[in-house]
């Protein structure tokens, strides 16, 4: 894939997007507009699939609404009521940490930067600038597994980290297309352009790529 067709490409991974179930936190923000309701989702979704923790924050959400409500629950009632998302225990010493470190750090306010959301226990680049894009709708590129695996397949770039994909389409990729990039890709990803057997006969970008059922 050559950069310049990024619009043509943007377009079809749009279309792709619309007619599939979004991705958990687009949902979360979607219903809510909440920049707490997603810090914490996001911070659920790491390594976790979609469905557990949608599921997951369906139970934290029933029970804590703002931030005096997470930090009047016990760690152990955290664990209980996010398990099985991956890293529960952690995930829950983080969430128990975030009140004081919001009022530390940033008034009680969840901050609008990547910069100062990787402040925040529990919060990586990844976390931020999907809080950033999603959250507070501000360019930021998100770079999961399958942004990185499929920028890569399509031959949009080399990279060997997700780290170096972020920079790297800080760089080359316009910024109109920043915000939504990672709903699009993580979409297309969990339907079509998985890791093993890609669903490359039906695939609305093949022309564009350059590793045509490859997998990685």
């Amino acid at each position: 894939m050559d950069i310049r067709d990024a619009s043509a490409v943007n377009r079809a991974l749009k279309k792709h997007y619309a007619a599939h179930k979004a991705p958990v936190v687009e949902f979360i923000a979607i219903q809510t507009k909440d920049p707490f309701r997603v810090l914490v989702t996001t911070i659920l979704s790491a390594r976790t699939k979609d469905e557990t923790t949608s599921q997951a924050a369906q139970r934290l959400f029933a029970v804590m609404k703002t931030l005096a409500d997470l930090r009047a629950i016990p760690e152990n009632e955290l664990a209980r009521l996010i398990f099985p998302v991956g890293f529960y225990r952690t995930k829950a010493k983080h969430l128990k940490q975030l009140p004081a470190a919001l009022d530390a750090k940033f008034g009680g306010v969840i901050p609008s930067t990547v910069e100062e959301l990787i402040q925040l226990p529990g919060v990586g680049r990844k976390t931020a600038n999907l809080v950033v894009a999603v959250a507070f709708n501000k360019p930021a590129i998100c770079v999961d597994v399958h942004v990185h695996r499929i920028c890569n397949r399509l031959g949009l770039l080399v990279t060997r980290d997700p780290f170096e994909t972020e920079m790297t389409l800080r760089r080359i990729l316009p910024r109109r297309y920043w915000i939504t990039w990672n709903a699009y890709l993580v979409s297309f990803g969990q339907t079509l352009c998985r890791p093993i057997g890609p669903k490359c006969g039906i695939c609305p970008i093949r022309k564009y790529c350059d590793r045509i059922g490859v997998a990685d």
